[in-house]
């Protein structure tokens, strides 16, 4: 079942996180990317179709961006145990098959997407230089079926306008997909 993204407020100061990447092993927090202008945040999984249907035009925007003043990092929270595709060494697959450049951290007690109130795969979180919420929504209008291309249009028109130290435009459409998987038990109050 499709949900929506929670749309945090703009200006939301960013979640600390400490999270290890499934490919390298490596642990990345808020200050791995203290030297970027900004800081993409995309939660995400392997098997939501809607992911599936975007994966690689996100992985197009960690190819173009890398380099720049863009950090960025994929988490996944969802329950391996009732979604094994979404287990790490699956993930791994996906990252690698992907050539993804940047980290695809796994978010195992599902605390980081409880402190993001992510609410869907994909769901996009851009901060700027001083992690403050710029951005939260789609990646652009395209969803599995509609027959609209995949752009990135959306994501992409922010990350320039903040790269550039203009204003995002405070406009922003929720973020379509499946929702997260939580844990029994596990799930928070806002889904």
């Amino acid at each position: 079942m499709a949900v929506a993204s929670m749309m945090l407020p703009l200006r939301t100061a960013a979640p600390p996180f400490a999270l290890r990447d499934v490919v390298s092993g490596q642990t990345y927090s808020l200050d791995s990317f203290a030297g970027k202008t900004a800081l993409l945040v995309i939660f995400m999984c392997r098997h939501c179709p809607y992911v599936v249907h975007v994966q690689d035009e996100i992985a197009r925007i960690g190819q173009e961006y890398e380099g720049s003043g863009l950090g960025i990092i994929g988490i996944s929270s969802n329950d391996p145990a009732h979604y094994p595709d979404d287990a790490p060494e699956r993930l791994k697959e996906m990252a690698q098959r992907l050539k993804l450049r940047f980290p695809l951290c796994f978010d195992e007690s599902q605390e980081v997407a409880k402190a993001y109130k992510a609410a869907c795969t994909p769901d996009f979180y851009l901060f700027d230089h001083g992690r403050r919420l710029v951005y939260r929504g789609q990646l652009d209008d395209s969803r599995p079926g509609n027959d609209k291309p995949v752009t990135g249009r959306d994501l992409r028109a922010a990350i320039e306008a903040v790269l550039a130290g203009k204003p995002v435009d405070s406009n922003q459409n929720a973020s379509i997909g499946c929702s997260i998987k939580w844990k029994p038990g596990n799930a928070p109050p806002y889904t």
